[in-house]
């Protein structure tokens, strides 16, 4: 007589946490200070607000905005100021630096929102996977925030999980 079928993972009743899922889903636009710059060196403030001036800011109503210059130049922090205040004013949110930079900073941002009471006094396991901003700092802030409030703490897949924290 064959035997029916148990899924062990299942019944362990195992709350399973996917850092993928705090990946930014929205798409995060990119604004260059190089076009707004003299011969692409130096702002000058005539030059640099008519850039700004002639700039589509609608194109950017309600995105995330990374803000940044693509080229090594002096720039003075009255520009950012200027041209965040323009992205303000057609509603996006926005942060300065890179692409990844801001990627990064979102991803951290979300990870930091974690809905904790499903996960208090509870079996968790953190899937590993490898497309996250910074795996490795991403981990140990998810430690941090889980710790204090977890049964117990594990990491990987349920076939092969290793041990990470059990509440004494």
């Amino acid at each position: 007589m064959e035997m029916p079928f148990e899924n062990k993972v299942e019944k362990a009743n195992i709350q399973q946490i996917d850092l993928k899922d705090y990946v930014e889903k929205e798409i995060i636009m990119s604004f260059d200070l190089k076009g707004g710059l003299w011969q692409e060196m130096v702002v000058k403030e005539k030059v640099f607000r008519a850039f700004v001036k002639s700039t589509n800011w609608i194109d950017y109503k309600d995105a995330i905005v990374s803000l940044h210059c693509s080229i090594d130049a002096i720039i003075p922090a009255w520009a950012y100021m200027l041209v965040t205040s323009e992205l303000n004013a057609v509603g996006a949110t926005v942060y300065y630096g890179d692409l990844k930079t801001v990627e990064e900073t979102r991803f951290f941002e979300n990870l930091n929102k974690i809905d904790l009471a499903p996960l208090t006094n509870q079996r968790v396991m953190v899937k590993g996977c490898s497309s996250i901003p910074n795996p490795t700092r991403a981990y140990v802030e998810l430690t941090n925030i889980l710790v204090p409030v977890v049964k117990s703490l594990m990491f990987g897949e349920p076939c092969s999980a290793v041990p990470v924290y059990k509440k004494r």
